[in-house]
């Protein structure tokens, strides 16, 4: 069997995605060269898949970083999985196409692997990536999502994307995605915060039925960012279970945490700008946790969201007032 197709998972439109990605977002306090020396690490050390968006603000880099290591023989662009998302201001169906070659220019690709909604919740068009009203709170309207689906189907078939998927989308709002009447693509994943205080058991359940792939985000537990997650919120490395079961295998809690989600046919991303940690991450292909390890792991879920979306709250589309 060809190493590339083990280490990737099937999608639903016939393409393939690595089950192990690279995570581009850095915080604001992070300068954006970071994001293109970090992804030139990781595609030296094997990552093949790079999640990025357009709301990360750092596709210029990372683009570049692309550019730099196809130019140098490292890798094809075939051999590399790229995602971008579709951010909230851009939801309007006339709006989404115009976001998606914004995206390609930035990078200067033809096309990109993977075109996602990032957010189900719309924003007020324009410029601004979080328009505020004069008191401070954010600007949302609604846009029928099925609406914004039509578009990305139209993207792929422009050919300016492989693959159409969604992000932070609960069942409810996949299902009613899945029986819009026409449906041309269903997505090929959601890409959601999933780690083991979130475990998205029933979420992931429901995926596998309907041949969607879960795709995890903050695997590692988040970057805690004050403005997005609660600074009192545990930390996920420090779990002492995890710990244990990292130190019998000779591995880090990190690694643990990545690996039990590709035991569980999720596929994981990790978001690193440090070497060492980056060529960490993707060593998880050469060992095996076992029946008792990733039992254990479950039994640390607490559905314990990290990134609650608190603007959105009482917006039709808030996703996460659904049990999943």
């Amino acid at each position: 069997m060809d190493p590339k197709r083990s280490r990737s998972v099937r999608l639903s439109d016939g393409h393939f995605m690595p089950v192990l990605g690279f995570g581009t977002y850095g915080s604001e306090n992070v300068p954006k060269s970071k994001a293109a020396e970090a992804t030139k690490v990781a595609i030296d050390v094997g990552f093949r898949h790079i999640d990025a968006a357009y709301a990360y603000q750092n596709e210029e880099e990372v683009g570049k970083a692309l550019r730099e290591k196809i130019a140098d023989g490292t890798v094809n662009r075939e051999d590399i999985f790229y995602t971008t998302k579709l951010w909230a201001t851009f939801l309007r169906p006339e709006l989404v196409r115009p976001a998606l070659e914004r995206s390609l220019r930035k990078l200067q690709l033809d096309f990109v692997d993977l075109f996602i909604i990032h957010v189900p919740v719309a924003m007020k068009p324009g410029e601004d990536l979080m328009p505020k009203d004069a008191s401070g709170n954010m600007i949302l309207e609604t846009v029928d999502l099925r609406d914004t689906w039509e578009a990305l189907e139209k993207c792929k078939d422009a050919g300016l994307t492989k693959s159409i998927g969604v992000s932070n989308f609960n069942h409810k709002q996949l299902e009613l995605i899945l029986n819009k009447p026409g449906l041309k693509y269903k997505p090929v994943c959601n890409q959601v915060e999933c780690h083991p205080y979130l475990n998205q058991s029933k979420l992931l359940e429901f995926c596998k039925s309907k041949d969607i792939v879960l795709v995890a985000y903050s695997a590692l537990g988040s970057q805690r960012e004050p403005n997005w997650v609660d600074k009192d919120s545990p930390v996920l490395l420090e779990e002492p279970i995890l710990n244990a079961i990292a130190k019998k295998h000779n591995r880090t809690p990190g690694q643990v945490a990545l690996r039990y989600q590709l035991q569980r046919g999720v596929v994981v991303l990790a978001k690193s700008f440090s070497e060492k940690r980056i060529q960490e991450n993707f060593q998880v292909f050469d060992f095996e946790l076992t029946p008792e390890d990733m039992k254990a792991i479950d039994g640390l879920n607490r559905n314990l969201r990290l990134l609650k979306l608190q603007f959105a709250v009482g917006h039709p589309y808030y996703p996460f007032s659904e049990e999943y």
